[in-house]
């Protein structure tokens, strides 16, 4: 059997985000921490990585102030809890390939010390020295007790709604070790 292990390299990798509410939507970026794969016989095997939930950015708010409150709040308890959880992980638990370099894909994912299953498909296009690695993960985030303004949990939101789904489209780029 022919294994080969891949790094992921943070530089070249990304994860964005988008979460919506009633009244539009919000987007940013948050770095990926580290990473790894494993392939065989040139089939994904195995892998996982990590992304720093203190680095999550906001690219649509232009104003500086509002951005850093922004910012603030989705590193608080309200959200993400940054200072207790420095690091959501997602680590694949199966895979299956499929044709035109797809992978369905089942992996755990932890958010804020809370890990649920996860299905989701992959994009592998991968030589003998580079694996590319891109998917959209929908996250229900009221199952990480990310409950700020979701409907489950509180009435009459009216327009400050916030929907419970939010997705990460990852793009990670790894590399032969």
């Amino acid at each position: 059997m022919d294994k080969k292990k891949f790094k992921v390299n943070s530089e070249k990798s990304l994860v964005e985000w988008i979460g919506r509410k009633v009244t539009g939507a919000h987007n940013g970026t948050i770095e990926v921490k580290e990473g790894n794969f494993t392939f065989e016989n040139k089939n994904l095997l195995a892998g996982k990585f990590v992304i720093n939930t203190r680095s999550i950015t906001i690219l649509d708010v232009e104003d500086e102030e509002t951005n850093a409150q922004f910012a603030s709040h989705l590193a608080s308890d309200d959200f993400f809890n940054s200072d207790q959880y420095p690091e959501a992980v997602f680590e694949i638990t199966h895979t299956e390939p499929s044709d035109n370099n797809l992978y369905y894909v089942k992996g755990d994912l932890t958010i804020k010390g809370i890990t649920h299953s996860i299905d989701t498909t992959l994009q592998i296009v991968r030589t003998d020295n580079v694996a590319v690695l891109d998917a959209k993960i929908v996250i229900d985030r009221t199952k990480f007790n990310i409950k700020f303004r979701s409907a489950n949990f509180f009435a009459n939101l009216g327009d400050t709604l916030i929907y419970n789904n939010f997705d990460l489209n990852v793009h990670l780029v790894a590399e032969s070790i």
